[in-house]
Formats: C-alpha cells, sequence, structure tokens
C-alpha cells in the first residue's frame, strides 16, 4: 500500500462518507439529511430534528408524539444510578458526572439484542439531563430532584429541572433552537472518537463514553462557557473592543471564534445571534449583548474571523439562568441524536479505523544490558 501523508489533526481529510449532515464550506451552509438548519431552526421542535437525524426522515404527527411519549417515559433514573450520582465529589466537571452516568448506565441495562441502539439512544436523550441535575441539585442544595418533569420536549424538560419550574415559552423556545444547533455536525473530535469506538464493535455505552470525554476537553466542548466568562470581563464594547485589538496585536485566541467547517459565517451563529437579542429584556443582559456583538464585528473586521455555534450560545443560556459551569453538557445533550446516527452508520458498513503513523523516533540499535549501563553511566559520572 502506498503512503499517503495527511495534515495533523486530519484538516480537510475525508475518512468516509455519511447521510446524516453536511456542512458546506463553499457554502458555509449546514443541512441535516438534505433540510438547511435555518428552516428546522425557524419551523421544527427539537424532537422532530432528532428522529430527523437517527431515522432519516421527518416525522408524522403520530410519530412524533410516540416519540415525544417514549422520552417522556424513560427520563426517571434507576435508583442505583442515582445513589451512585449521589457519590460523585461536588467539584467533579460535569462532563465528567455524565460519563460516569453513561458508563453506569451501562452496566445496568446494557446494549442487547432486544435494547438495542436505538433504545439506548432514547434512553440517554431522556436520562443524561437527569443525571446531570439530580447530582447538580443534590450537592448544591442536598435535594433529591424528581427527575420526571413531565415536559413535552427537552428544552422544557431540561429548564424544569434546573428551575423546578415550567419555562416561559420564550426561554424555551430559544434554548431550543440552541439544541437543534447543536444536535448534528458531520465527524467532528467526539462524533469520530465515538465511530471509532463503534468501528471496534464496541457497545454503544462505550461509544458514547468515548464522545463525552471527548467532548470534555478544552478545545471541544467547553468554548460556550469560556465565552460567557471572557464577555462578562468587560463593563462595556468599548472597553471590550480595546481589548479584543490588543488580544489582536498579541495574537491571542478570543474564545467562541472560528469553525473549521465553514468558510466566512457558520449558518448556526446568526440563528442563536437572534434567539439572544430576543431575551435580552434587561439591562445587563442588554450591556452584554452589546459587548459581544462589538467583539463580533472588530474580529470580522480586523482579522476576518467569524463567530461560532458556541458564541451566541452562551448568552441564551444565561439568559434562560443556567450556570455557566453547566454549559458544556448542553452540547451533549443535545448531540445524543447525532451519536446515535453516526454509531448506526458505522455499523452498517463497518471496517475497523486502524490509520498508521510516521515514525520519527531513534533508528534501530542493540540492547546495553543494565550491568552495561551501570557502568557506562559510573565511567562518565568520573
Amino acid at each position: 500500500m502506498a503512503e499517503i501523508t495527511v495534515p495533523r489533526g486530519l484538516d480537510g481529510v475525508i475518512v468516509d462518507e455519511t447521510r446524516i449532515s453536511l456542512p458546506d464550506r463553499r457554502a458555509d451552509r449546514l443541512h441535516y439529511r438534505g433540510y438547511a438548519i435555518e428552516e428546522l431552526a425557524a419551523q421544527a421542535g427539537y424532537e422532530e430534528v432528532a428522529y430527523l437525524v437517527t431515522r432519516g426522515e421527518l416525522p408524522d404527527a403520530a410519530e412524533l408524539e410516540a416519540y415525544r411519549d417514549g422520552l417522556r417515559r424513560a427520563r426517571r433514573l434507576p435508583p442505583a444510578l442515582a445513589s451512585m450520582l449521589e457519590l460523585v465529589p461536588k467539584d467533579s466537571h460535569p462532563m465528567d458526572v455524565l460519563r460516569t452516568g453513561c458508563s453506569m448506565l451501562g452496566n445496568l441495562e446494557p446494549e442487547t439484542k432486544e435494547n438495542g441502539l436505538d433504545a439506548v439512544g432514547a434512553r440517554l436523550s431522556a436520562c443524561l439531563p437527569s443525571m446531570l441535575f439530580y447530582w447538580h441539585h443534590f450537592h448544591d442544595s442536598g435535594r433529591r430532584i424528581e427527575t420526571g418533569s413531565g415536559e413535552p420536549d427537552l428544552a422544557g424538560h431540561i429548564l424544569h429541572l434546573l428551575h423546578g419550574r415550567a419555562a416561559a415559552d420564550l426561554e424555551r423556545r430559544a434554548f431550543e433552537v440552541s439544541l437543534i444547533g447543536y444536535a448534528e455536525h458531520d465527524f467532528n473530535a467526539s462524533t469520530f472518537a465515538a465511530r471509532v469506538a463503534a468501528s471496534t464493535l464496541a457497545d454503544a455505552h462505550s461509544a458514547f463514553v468515548a464522545a463525552i470525554g471527548t467532548l470534555r476537553g478544552a478545545l471541544h466542548g467547553s468554548a460556550n462557557a469560556a465565552v460567557l466568562r471572557f464577555l462578562e470581563r468587560f463593563e462595556n464594547a468599548e472597553k471590550a473592543e480595546a481589548a479584543v485589538l490588543d488580544m489582536i496585536a498579541q495574537k491571542k485566541r478570543v474564545p467562541g471564534f472560528g469553525q473549521r467547517a465553514y468558510t466566512r459565517s457558520d449558518p448556526r451563529n446568526a440563528i442563536n445571534r437572534e434567539w439572544a437579542r430576543k431575551l435580552a429584556v434587561d439591562a445587563a443582559s442588554r450591556r452584554l449583548l452589546e459587548v459581544a456583538e462589538r467583539v463580533e464585528s472588530v474580529l470580522l473586521r480586523s482579522r476576518g474571523m467569524f463567530a461560532n455555534l458556541d458564541y451566541y450560545s452562551a448568552l441564551i443560556y444565561r439568559g434562560c439562568g443556567l450556570p455557566v459551569g453547566l454549559f458544556p453538557p448542553m452540547f451533549l445533550l443535545a448531540r445524543v441524536c447525532g451519536l446515535v446516527a453516526h454509531i448506526a452508520e458505522q455499523r452498517e458498513n463497518n471496517r475497523i479505523i486502524h490509520p498508521s503513523s510516521r515514525y520519527v523516533g531513534p533508528a534501530p540499535r542493540p540492547y546495553v544490558p543494565l550491568a552495561a549501563r551501570a557502568a557506562k553511566a559510573a565511567g562518565g559520572a568520573a
């Protein structure tokens, strides 16, 4: 086999085919199963999108209701899992909590012929928010919350678990749109990790754990939290602009900018910007929005850098009252459907993913026995 040289990070390398999503670098567009993200964000609910991503077509009314009902009924935690979450330390990273919870659920309810990938995916989609907020409330206030909220959709369920009450329509829909944007995105790092695991014929929970561990990394799943922490440093847009220009001069990175899949803009960013504007109803939120928009315009004007999905997601989550430490898991809660679709697609036409490397270490050399190494070291010291 001829040796093929590829760039580090596999940037621009096509490793397989997919029917799930198309981030179009030339047109700066994104489609899920052929449907434009703008249309889905404007007209669809998250569960419609999740059904589309996992099953290939949009559901009819009966299919959607059955799908939602199945998710609603799967939200309660097994007692053993709830007990385990109480033992996870309070200062754990939330992604570590979900990684551990997913693994535990895989032991309690393993993937089998009867409990297949679709069932595992539905259970995780319903149960991961329950894991996160059960752990959060237990360690924050000592409360053992009821995780069966009765809400009809994931966005409402998450916000109900967070606040203990139904969310306002504006907050629920803004949150839902952010989830739609995070639902799927080609062969990103965590999706590829899941496909690598799936290619070994590992069970679905193991593939999810691989994805969650990858999302845990600061360069992949934590940007939305970093964005808010960055923007909240500035009292006003003018100070933000001065600081960003200084960062540009020092070649420092600003969180929430750039996306390899696109050239001039991330199509999800404009959608989230509009919802962030709708949520900016008080003075503090409006100030933060002004800061965010100024930073965005400065980077686009000065460096041609565009904001990505994470940028205004940070303002949406703040506007919905989510603690900043819980921002990163929202990526995962939305992406369950995408991961299920990719694991299924990998299994359909599987070949173990096993790339090669170019060796750059020492040339072949003889083994030197320990005594000889010691003598040589002693002689050198003398």
